[in-house]
């Protein structure tokens, strides 16, 4: 492990980290993206993708698996071609041993009843002949036998075979995020993440949040890497829990090391020493250090962090060596979050004032349209500012399951607004693909009916091709607005305008979380399969409406599934007129 000197307090301290991994991104502003990049080629590729080449081997990006459950899902198959190898490569080695097994037996026998008879034994020129032939030869062979090596080699061979298929380090680093959001966003104590509980504490008592399925329990290693990735980012806020929970399981197995371990209860106490030595708390990382030493006497950096602790006491009493403690990292960029991750927590629709307002209403909705009157929608009317509504049934599960099918071709890491370029960040988890329909595909007929419920033209340019969207581990999108907020946005390259309206498919159902709050409107809506949300992004000034700042929710479990329909002001200029009040 690097050692890596960090200047602390006026002394130098042992660091025992990796070097800093790359951090995540801090950008301001925040847009949905737009698919009119590179002058309109992607999504015209991407619609090529999912129609022409239907049949080929979806291909993981490099560190990107963690951000789409279904490239997760995929892994499972590679495991499995792992298992397969790794049993081949033990019944080969069972073979070998059965070989050495014989060979062992052969010779204790011969030394058991033929090597303690009568000294004439030797004199029979055949009894030293094979004698002297195994020591030569036999011995040799089995010793310095290549089939063990042989063995390896092949399974090596095997795995390279599927390295493409692997998670990559970046992989790890996001599912480890990805808990440590859904901990923060969930209060989810860490304890019970461990085994493999979902609960928090309210008023001092502790609450299963949801009762998973299926469930699993973590080891001290996993709790370990979770905490090292926290830890790399001096993020000890997080680590220190882990870490906490990593040193408890691996003093549970008296430290027994296991071949697939990547840490340690020396790897566990070292780093879990200097997190709270980071955060004040000095008497406690000289007891863990001292610990360390027990188990390790002859570790000089940890030796030195043990002096500079202890003189660190003596010159100054505890408590005021505590320092801040273990205090949330701050958000340079989420200024909403107390309201964000409260809403989040939210498992209904509104806050309970909002039922009983009188003017929010459901009923069977046709929009005047002919082609609804013998069939009108459920509609839900969740927000009247901003104007929100929810379409019950407005998919079917078989059209769900092709846009799907058809989206995963294409999907790529969902990107955000980064200036006039669109660059991937950490506050948006998933991948997207872009798809294009002609009038008689599953894509062209949702189109129909987004415009025939919305009364708006959704053809393109003035509709944006339908954006499908398929979160990863933890996958979220944090406050953002649809509609453009600068007038170099990317969104503006498709020259109609802003983005008037959201059309927001929910193509699957999760178990827990996932759901959409509006920030400053104060409700969230959970995730209802096969269900539509819409929602208006500018007032009718043309102007933006602040109170759709809305986020998608961190997904607990399930594999959450949206399709996305931006309308576009140009177009509608005879389905939604603007108003004669410059304010409306």
């Amino acid at each position: 492990m690097r050692e890596i000197p960090v200047w602390t307090s006026e002394v130098w301290f042992e660091n025992p980290a990796d070097p800093q991994l790359t951090s995540g991104d801090t950008q301001t502003q925040r847009e949905s993206s737009s698919p009119y990049r590179d002058e309109m080629i992607y999504p015209t590729c991407v619609y090529f993708c999912c129609c022409v080449l239907s049949a080929a081997v979806i291909h993981v990006c490099v560190g990107e698996m963690y951000t789409s459950l279904l490239n997760v899902k995929q892994a499972i198959s590679v495991e499995r071609k792992l298992i397969d190898y790794l049993k081949t490569y033990i019944d080969h080695e069972l073979e070998r041993l059965e070989d050495v097994k014989r060979f062992y037996s052969k010779v204790s026998d011969l030394h058991t009843d033929l090597y303690k008879g009568p000294a004439a034994t030797m004199a029979n020129p055949l009894v030293a002949f094979t004698l002297i032939k195994r020591l030569h030869s036999e011995w040799l062979n089995v010793v310095h036998s290549n089939e063990a090596l042989e063995n390896a080699q092949a399974l090596r061979s095997s795995y390279e075979e599927e390295e493409a298929g692997l998670p990559q380090l970046e992989d790890l680093q996001g599912a480890a995020k990805g808990l440590m959001r859904l901990q923060d966003v969930y209060a989810l104590q860490v304890a019970s993440l461990v085994n493999g509980r979902f609960q928090r504490l309210t008023d001092g008592v502790t609450i299963d949040i949801h009762l998973p399925a299926v469930s699993v329990l973590l080891s001290g290693d996993d709790c370990f890497l979770v905490g090292k990735v926290a830890y790399e980012q001096e993020d000890y806020y997080h680590s220190v829990p882990w870490l906490e929970e990593s040193v408890r399981l691996f003093r549970g197995t008296e430290g027994e090391w296991s071949p697939e371990n990547a840490g340690t209860l020396e790897d566990a106490l070292d780093h879990l020493a200097f997190s709270h030595f980071k955060t004040g708390n000095v008497s406690y990382a000289l007891s863990l250090s001292q610990e360390l030493l027990h188990h390790d006497p002859m570790n000089g950096r940890v030796l030195q962090n043990v002096e500079k602790y202890e003189k660190l006491l003596v010159v100054s009493p505890p408590r005021s060596l505590r320092g801040d403690g273990l205090r949330r990292p701050s958000s340079n960029y989420l200024r909403t979050r107390d309201n964000y991750e409260r809403l989040c927590q939210t498992q209904r629709h509104q806050q309970p004032m909002h039922f009983k307002n009188p003017e929010l209403f459901c009923d069977f909705f046709s929009n005047g349209n002919p082609g609804l009157l013998l069939q009108p929608v459920r509609r839900e009317v969740l927000s009247l500012q901003p104007y929100v509504v929810l379409y019950h049934d407005f998919i079917t599960h078989t059209e769900a399951e092709d846009i799907k099918g058809l989206a995963q071709q294409g999907l790529r890491r969902s990107v955000v607004a980064s200036g006039e370029k669109q660059a991937t960040a950490e506050y948006r988890i998933s991948k997207s693909a872009w798809l294009k329909g002609t009038a008689q595909s599953t894509v062209g007929k949702l189109d129909q009916r987004i415009s025939v419920l919305t009364g708006l033209n959704v053809k393109p340019p003035y509709g944006e091709y339908l954006q499908v969207v398929n979160y990863g581990i933890g996958g979220h999108y944090e406050p953002h607005f649809d509609h453009a907020t600068s007038p170099s946005s990317p969104v503006y390259k498709l020259k109609t305008g802003n983005r008037l309206a959201t059309f927001m498919v929910y193509l699957s159902s999760v178990e827990a979380g996932g759901s959409t709050a509006f920030i400053y409107a104060n409700f969230s809506v959970p995730v209802v399969e096969r269900a539509a949300v819409f929602w208006w992004n500018l007032h009718r000034n043309g102007q933006g409406d602040e109170d759709t700042l809305h986020a998608g929710c961190p997904v607990l479990i399930g594999d959450k599934w949206v399709a996305n329909k931006w309308i576009h002001e140009y177009g509608q200029e005879f389905q939604h007129r603007c108003s004669l009040n410059p304010d409306e």
